[in-house]
């Protein structure tokens, strides 16, 4: 595993878009795993930006997402559809039909996961996966307890989960239980796997990932098995990790 540290949000930020941005440059018509949340908008902003000094192209790129609320459509505002069509999608030349989220009006949760599954299988499979962390070590929806051996599935949110993602919400709004999202089986299937964390309260859950016992209360431990990993923090983030005396680069 490579671990990279910046100083701040931006120099993550850029650091993560650096990464991407030279796997599109490399290989045009790469397959990219996309997240959501707070931590990734950096390093969209920064892609964007290079798109539009010309510096890359998309218009080959095929892109896949980790998960969607179940409930919540395209139009929706707090869909993750909308946030990439916001955030990235919107503002690149990535061709729509090549860019796929979980359909969260799926009438059919079992179908949609099956249909899901098949869509990544006929993409030849994810060739970099971006990934952020959740507090009690999530990713993508996969939450504490749950099995490894999981592809595409429908989750149930913690409390925990819900009460970090109820910001994206209105007030009173009614946030959804569940989500459709990629399995811990899923994410280890790509080929390189890319960490963005950010600031101090992900300290802790970052140093039990890459430090700890590989258990299903700490999802996001799975990552040490894989064999091409690289994590992107800010100093704050990688705070605990740097006292167990792990190589860090600058």
């Amino acid at each position: 595993m490579r671990i990279y540290e910046a100083a701040d949000y931006q120099g993550m930020s850029r650091r993560a878009a650096n990464i991407l941005s030279a796997h599109v440059i490399l290989k045009p018509g790469c397959v990219l795993g996309l997240a959501t949340g707070r931590t990734p908008v950096g390093a969209y902003r920064q892609l964007i930006e290079w798109y539009k000094k010309g510096d890359l192209s998309f218009s080959e790129t095929r892109t896949v997402n980790l998960d969607e609320y179940r409930g919540l459509g395209p139009e929706s505002p707090q869909s993750y559809r909308f946030f990439m069509q916001e955030h990235l999608f919107g503002h690149i030349d990535v061709r729509p039909e090549n860019t796929y989220i979980p359909d969260g009006l799926a009438p059919d949760p079992d179908a949609e996961c099956r249909r899901y599954n098949e869509v990544i299988r006929s993409l030849g499979g994810i060739d970099l996966q971006l990934l952020g962390i959740g507090r009690n070590g999530h990713i993508g929806f996969n939450e504490p307890g749950r099995a490894f051996e999981l592809e595409t599935h429908l989750a149930t949110l913690s409390e925990s989960t819900r009460a970090a993602n109820a910001r994206s919400f209105p007030a009173g709004a009614d946030m959804p239980r569940q989500a459709f999202t990629m399995g811990i089986k899923s994410i280890m299937q790509a080929r390189r796997i890319l960490v963005a964390v950010s600031g101090a309260d992900k300290a802790e859950i970052v140093r039990r990932a890459f430090t700890g016992p590989v258990v299903p209360g700490v999802p996001c431990s799975i990552l040490q098995l894989h064999p091409d990993v690289t994590l992107v923090g800010d100093r704050a983030a990688l705070a605990a990790l740097r006292e167990t005396g792990a190589r860090i680069c600058g």
